[in-house]
Formats: C-alpha cells, structure tokens, sequence
C-alpha cells in the first residue's frame, strides 16, 4: 500500500526537475559521454599565478529575480512567456543572440517555444555552456505560480553573469547563456512530457557538429533557496561535478555542495545523450519536505541573494578551473 501511495504521488505530476529515489552508488547512473573517462578533477585546479575568477553580485541576481517573477506566471503558449522571452532579450545587450524557435508537439498540445543563447566569445576554441529554462509550469497556468526559485533564480544569476561578461569578455573558452524552454512538463512529468527545448537544441547540436565543440554544460536550477542544500546529481558527469566541489572548496562554500544523493532527471539529460560531459547544479528540496516546490509559495521572499552569491562564486570559479584545460 505504501509503495503504491508513492507511485501515484510521483506521477502527479505537475513538475519539473524530477527526481528518482535517493541513490547511495553509481552503478549504472553514468552513461558514456564520449569524452576521456580518465579525466581527473585535480588536473583543473588553478595554478597560484592564474587570474581571479569573475566577479558577480548576488544582490543584483536577486533584483534580477524580483524583476523577472513580477511579470507574473509565464507558462508556454500565455503572453507572459512573450513578456518573459522580451525580458531576457532586453538584459542581453552587447551579446550575440541566437534564439531557437520552434513547434513543440506536447502532451498538451503544440506550442511555440523558443530557446535564447547568448554568445560571449572566448579567446581559446570550445564553448562552456551555462543553461537554466525560464518558463513556469503550464498545469498551474490558473494560478498565481510565479517560480522565483524555479525558474526565476537562475534567469536572475544568468543575466547577472550577462552583465558582467559584457564588462569583462572571456579570456578563455566562449560562453554561452542558454535560456531554454518548455523544461516544465505539460501534464504529467516523464521521458516524453519533460525538457522539450533541450530535446531540440541537444539534437540540432548533434547534427550540426556544435556538441562536439561544447567542452561542458553547467545547468543551474532551484538555486535561490535561502536554505541552500545542492544535491550530489547522479545523472551528472561525476568528473565534473568533483571539479564543481572542489571549486566550491576553494571559496569555502563547500557545506552547500552534495552532501545529499538524487539521480535527477532534468535539462541537462539531452545534452548528455548527445556527448556533452554536463553537472546539474539544483537543490531539490525546496521548504521542509520539498513544500514550496511547484506551490504558490514559491515567491521571492522564499530565495535569497546570499544563496545566488554562492552559487554564482563556485560556478564562476569552476569555469575558471576548466579553462585550465
């Protein structure tokens, strides 16, 4: 009786970002990426002399975020997802803009969507991806679900990140911002109802040899939690989730990194399929026992600069590791 009430709470589903049950091993969690498997992550860590890692300002991500979320819920196919695309376009001047348009066939329906990739060019050839999806999830369209965590935390980081690469180009590998679409399932979460924007991008990358410039994918989600757990993602290339650690070392913010295990399925899944070594950055339990996931409670006031400030060092901090390499 007990299994079957929690096979029918997961399949509830109006979620994004599932999760399987906790994991304690690796067995089988791993796929082939196509990259070297003897990669080790100590080989990243920066030499003494190396420059500084980029500055970002968690306040001004966390404005971001209250500026972003005030628009109000912005699931596919609602004119707030038009004023949330306009959104992001607008706070990406000085940026070459791609932006990936296309018809999505969903458990609900067709819908437009649209992924935004904003270029920063580097000086060294490859590409660090940093990806986080911007909608809201479409069953709760006739609420007031807003998603300053989910969704909203890490279009506020991105665009702080944005606005500082304008000031301060790449020295090294390119980066690109990538704001996907459609992440939220449409009905119920699962394989066929989930990520359709990574789905389209990881493919037309494949096919048009993109993927194999990509050195790494860096998904952020869930990541304004004032009380900021990031989990040990088991779907995530496990070099490079040890070179996330020890950059989160480096700037003593360690105690927020993967102390819990969750295979978790997500944006970062297609890009993997497709040879991208990729980490998922996202704390999963939002509130006591998750509560304010997918709620309306889920509101600013609920997030907090200092947890984008964390975020935002061990991630430009691990970027700086990887162009060691």
């Amino acid at each position: 009786m007990l299994l079957a009430v929690l096979l029918a709470v997961s399949t509830l589903g109006t979620g994004a970002c599932r999760n399987t049950a906790p994991v304690t091993d690796t067995t089988g969690a791993q796929v082939q990426t196509g990259r070297p498997t003897e990669v080790r992550a100590e080989d990243f860590d920066p030499k003494p002399e190396s420059p500084a890692a980029l500055n970002v300002s968690g306040q001004k991500a966390y404005q971001n975020l209250k500026d972003f979320v005030a628009l109000g819920p912005r699931p596919i196919g609602s004119q707030g997802h038009v004023q949330a695309e306009q959104f992001i376009l607008g706070h990406l001047d000085g940026a070459q803009i791609e932006q990936d348009q296309f018809p999505a066939r969903t458990a609900a329906g067709p819908f437009p969507m649209d992924n935004i990739i904003a270029k920063f060019p580097g000086k060294k050839d490859g590409i660090i991806v940093l990806a986080g999806h911007y909608d809201t999830n479409l069953p709760l369209k006739n609420t007031a679900f807003v998603g300053a965590n989910d969704g909203g935390s890490n279009v506020g980081l991105m665009l702080e990140i944005a606005s500082e690469l304008r000031r301060h180009p790449p020295e090294g590998y390119s980066i690109w911002l990538l704001f996907t679409d459609g992440e939220e399932a449409t009905v119920a979460w699962s394989d066929a109802d989930s990520v359709y924007g990574s789905k389209h991008l990881a493919s037309q990358w494949a096919r048009d040899g993109t993927a194999s410039t990509i050195k790494t994918l860096i998904l952020l989600d869930m990541i304004g939690d004032k009380d900021l757990d990031i989990d040990h993602d088991m779907n995530s290339t496990p070099w490079l989730l040890d070179v996330v650690y020890r950059a989160a070392q480096r700037t003593g913010q360690q105690s927020h990194f993967f102390a819990r295990k969750n295979a978790i399925e997500d944006d970062h899944l297609p890009f993997r399929a497709v040879g991208i070594p990729v980490a998922d950055i996202i704390d999963l339990d939002y509130g006591i026992d998750n509560v304010y996931h997918h709620t309306t409670q889920d509101t600013p006031d609920k997030c907090s600069a200092a947890s984008l400030q964390i975020v935002g060092d061990v991630v430009m901090e691990t970027i700086r590791a990887l162009n060691m390499r």
